[in-house]
């Protein structure tokens, strides 16, 4: 089978993760979540106190910093941080205040990207994030822009972190997710676009399984036609 590569962008809280952990198992596919990567060297950097805004700081923390594949067997291929879990402390309120001023970074972006489009050289990858199609894989064969109401994007971010035990406030939530798509989309490099070939996606009304389905099923086209 001629095996693709599947890029999905989006905004914080549209189900980006989900739905692309889920498509990458049903295609037999590698996942590779992007967003993880920017969380963790933002709770390194929280953790060691460096500020947001010293570029040259937080480079140098991410040379310390390695991203590998590690296959778990039944688990599936998961992404792995100097050989361990990223944890669930990449998930904090305070990482996701910091996460995208941290990612803004020219340096720290370029080196970002740098790591993916090796982590993902072999065919066969699903990747999501917010740059994925414009920056990171632009020559992807398959782009999906995942997307989603701020209020309907809140509810779920609330729900998520009260099923993981996570404080949440749901004016808080709304309030953050706002502001990220500000910073998101106005950050002068990469920042979050739909891609022109990209094929949009709106989640608001969907569950996580029927998103899923309609990836796979023009994955499947995709792969049908490089043959």
């Amino acid at each position: 089978m001629h095996k693709i590569n599947i890029a999905i962008d989006g905004p914080a809280g549209s189900g980006k993760s989900t739905v692309a952990r889920k498509a990458a198992e049903q295609l037999f596919y590698l996942y590779l979540d992007t967003g993880a990567m920017y969380r963790f060297l933002t709770f390194r950097a929280l953790r060691e106190g460096i500020p947001e805004h010293d570029e040259e700081a937080l480079l140098q923390l991410l040379t310390n910093i390695e991203f590998s594949l590690v296959n778990e067997g039944e688990k599936g291929v998961k992404l792995s941080v100097n050989g361990g879990p990223l944890g669930e402390g990449i998930r904090s309120q305070a990482v996701t205040e910091k996460v995208s001023a941290i990612s803004a970074h020219e340096k720290i972006r370029k080196e970002m990207v740098t790591r993916q489009q090796q982590l993902a050289k072999e065919k066969g990858v699903v990747l999501d994030g917010r740059d994925i199609g414009t920056f990171v894989l632009p020559e992807a064969e398959l782009k999906i822009y995942l997307y989603a109401s701020v209020d309907e994007r809140s509810r779920r971010r609330y729900l998520e972190n009260l099923e993981n035990h996570r404080p949440s406030d749901i004016d808080v939530i709304k309030e953050e997710i706002t502001r990220r798509d500000h910073l998101d989309s106005t950050r002068q490099i990469a920042p979050l676009t739909q891609a022109k070939d990209a094929f949009p996606l709106d989640t608001t009304n969907l569950t996580i399984e029927e998103a899923v389905a309609h990836i796979c099923h023009l994955a499947r086209e995709k792969e049908k036609k490089g043959q």
